[in-house]
């Protein structure tokens, strides 16, 4: 049987993890693209790679692709194609489209155009229509556009994998879970040095840290997946995915540790945590990080709050703190740390040995390194 192709969407910068991270679960002509990873494989890679991949967004399912000029052409073709083989008239779908196309830019219309298409061929053959179902959908189909044609997929994720299902609730602007497993992987974190978040917030860094020195599959609080409501959805082949990557789970046996000067973040993470089954193992502390006794050596990763608002001289003031705390109490470790804005970069009055660009969403930011040493307090 002809494997099947995929494309494995991820942030700007985590291409080559994921490109890797395929290569390690059984994927095939794996080759990283913009923001993405292609690759084939078989259906029980697509339901592996759904349930244990930390770095991809979502993965789509090649199913076509043939050259387009104009509405006219995408609206033929798309309607000849067997929609019957993948859902009912009974189930819904929803369609998003992304478009590069020099005379169809409106990606909108385009969806609007190809969700015509498919419910236009069952109204045809069957005389009912299959609904739309924007929020959930039985099937969503990724339409995709540029100067050569269109390429037609299936998202067999639907819900967004960065969603685990660990967080049952979070403080304003918390970090993407697959961009904090992407940073911990860009840190090269071992999974044997302490780890310590000064400024944990919701508790992601703290979790995606013990379910990756753990291996416990990053999927395995979902309750969803796109491909289970799919025709061919295979339940047995399903169950045995998930028990496979379980029996590789380990227990916990690094320090991770949080702490946050908010009473309210930390007891948001403690409920997080507990979901995560991580509560009773990763020490969690309301504590300010500028007022802390005791010195931390090992490993410190945090994503600093940073609030627009700010006025220059607090954000100066605030990033201050944060490089003589690393100085004066967090000596013999590796601190690793998010920022947005060069002025908080250049505040913290070190010199990092590391700079890597990523992206928050839209917002390009720099990940750095410091190291800091005991006595003279050296970094780089």
């Amino acid at each position: 049987m002809k494997p099947y192709q995929f494309i494995a969407k991820t942030l700007a910068g985590l291409e080559e993890a994921l490109a890797q991270e395929l290569t390690a679960l059984g994927a095939q002509e794996v080759k990283p693209v913009v923001r993405g990873v292609s690759f084939s494989g078989d259906k029980a890679l697509m339901y592996k790679v759904n349930y244990q991949s930390r770095f991809a967004i979502r993965i789509l399912l090649f199913i076509k692709s043939f050259p387009v000029k104009n509405e006219r052409e995408l609206y033929q073709s798309i309607n000849q194609m067997a929609w019957e083989n993948y859902m009912d008239s009974s189930k819904t779908l929803a369609v998003d489209a992304v478009t590069q196309h020099p005379k169809m830019t409106h990606s909108l219309f385009i969806a609007q155009l190809a969700k015509d298409a498919v419910v236009d061929r069952f109204r045809n053959r069957e005389g009912v229509r299959p609904s739309v179902d924007l929020d959930s959908p039985d099937l969503r189909i990724h339409v995709h556009l540029d100067q050569n044609g269109a390429s037609i997929s299936l998202d067999s994720s639907d819900i967004p994998l960065f969603k685990r299902g660990y967080r049952v609730g979070a403080m304003e602007a918390p970090i993407n879970e697959v961009l904090a497993a992407g940073l911990l992987e860009l840190s090269r974190w071992d999974e044997k040095t302490p780890l310590f978040d000064p400024m944990c917030g919701s508790g992601t860094f703290l979790i995606e840290a013990a379910m990756k020195a753990t291996k416990t599959p990053a999927g395995k609080f979902r309750s969803s997946f796109g491909f289970m409501k799919w025709n061919d959805f295979d339940e047995k082949l399903w169950d045995k995915v998930k028990t496979d990557a379980e029996a590789l789970i380990v227990p916990l046996e690094v320090e991770i540790k949080g702490s946050d000067a908010s009473r309210k973040t930390i007891t948001m993470a403690r409920r997080n945590l507990q979901q995560a089954g991580f509560a009773e193992n990763i020490q969690t502390e309301w504590q300010d990080f500028f007022q802390q006794e005791k010195n931390f050596s090992g490993f410190i990763i945090t994503n600093p709050p940073y609030d627009e608002r700010m006025k220059l001289s607090d954000l100066e003031e605030f990033y201050r703190n944060i490089g003589s705390t690393f100085k004066h109490l967090c000596t013999d470790s590796e601190a690793w740390i998010i920022v947005s804005s060069p002025d908080a970069m250049n505040a913290i009055g070190l010199h990092p040995s590391r700079k890597i660009k990523v992206f928050n969403g839209s917002i390009e930011c720099r990940f750095l390194k410091y190291t800091v040493y005991q006595g003279s307090k050296r970094d780089g």
